[in-house]
């Protein structure tokens, strides 16, 4: 018979308890690993997306699209005149991409390949997130001041028709099987809507959840993940439409991932950390990392066939005091400081 002393059996609790705070923080091996500087790109960013299969990083920057390696890290080209882009979405079967630009208010069509226009579409206004339907072959644009979605035919370019949404879209997720959901930030909703028909087809309310952003799908488990403002992670049963979990993430969250072959689930914040959760069971998660990255980095890619992620980020002075006419002044960008930080293992 094995005889542990009391000693003996105290050091293995310890040791047993040091390894559950390991996985508790710090638990994935991510970290930023490099930064790819682009000195020569100032301005504002929002969201980047990752075309696997073609290897491209797409970076939306203000008036244009800056595209990279996604395995080297090398700037391969521009898609200029975005004014305002937000959204890039590739439709790798169509061999083209769509470009959501807020300012201007439409959509740039271009070729995956050469990256030349293909064309341009009138959208509606602010056109924020842009979302490729793979199985109607459809491009959402998100209009955030429109309170609505423009849908357009991604072979031909023509606008298909116009979704009236009751609030202001953030981020939106297809199923690839008949569905697409998409954010209400103001109204603390997640709508699912209907790509054929072209109609909202659920209001789900997303109680405790409060402004949501970000959303990401399991579509094997049938759920979808938002960050949310009010700084929870809302897991919602696509299929029921209820809220099944909140668990707490990190401040300022602008972006959320799901990687199904690692089952991790991202969420990144401008407070400069990702929140990383493991998908134990469709019911159950755990929080299994928080990932410092730099502050104001609240967008992030993530690259399916390497599990890397991509986050643009630029480097801020001091933040102004408030005046009557600018009550919430933000920092300054440092002039050459915009670049990609590379998270790996």
């Amino acid at each position: 018979m094995l005889r542990i002393g009391l000693r003996s059996l105290l050091g293995v609790l310890v040791l047993l308890s040091l390894s559950a705070g390991d996985a508790a923080a710090g638990g994935t091996g991510y970290r930023v690993v490099k930064k790819i500087p682009l000195k020569n790109d100032d301005g504002g960013f929002d969201y980047s997306i990752v075309d696997a299969a073609g290897r491209r990083l797409y970076v939306s920057h203000s008036t244009h699209v800056v595209v990279l390696d996604a395995d080297s890290g090398e700037v391969v080209g521009t898609i200029p005149n975005t004014d305002g882009v937000h959204g890039i979405a590739p439709a790798p079967d169509l061999g083209r991409g769509f470009t959501s630009n807020g300012r201007a208010g439409t959509v740039t069509i271009f070729d995956l390949k050469t990256l030349k226009k293909i064309g341009e579409v009138k959208a509606g206004k602010n056109p924020d997130a842009i979302l490729y339907d793979p199985a109607t072959k459809r491009v959402f644009a998100f209009n955030n001041d429109g309170d609505d979605a423009t849908v357009i035919d991604g072979a031909t370019g023509a606008v298909a028709g116009t979704i009236s949404l009751g609030g202001a879209p953030e981020s939106g997720v297809s199923d690839g099987a008949g569905n697409v959901w998409v954010n209400l930030e103001d109204k603390n909703e997640l709508l699912r809507l209907d790509p054929k028909e072209m109609t909202v087809k659920q209001r789900l309310p997303l109680a405790p959840c409060q402004t949501p952003t970000g959303i990401a799908m399991d579509r094997k488990s049938r759920r979808l993940f938002i960050g949310c403002r009010s700084k929870v992670m809302a897991v919602v049963n696509a299929d029921t439409g209820k809220v099944i979990a909140t668990p707490a993430i990190c401040n300022g969250v602008d972006a959320s991932a799901f990687d199904p072959e690692t089952m991790l689930v991202f969420h990144s914040c401008s407070d400069g950390t990702i929140s990383v959760f493991h998908e134990d069971s469709p019911d159950t998660y755990t929080l299994v990392d928080t990932i410092p990255t730099q502050q104001g980095s609240r967008t992030m890619a993530l690259d399916l066939k390497t599990h890397r992620i991509f986050l643009a980020s630029n480097q801020y002075g001091p933040t102004p005091a408030p005046t009557a006419q600018q009550p919430r002044p933000r920092a300054p960008v440092i002039p050459g400081s915009f670049a990609i930080l590379v998270v790996d293992k």
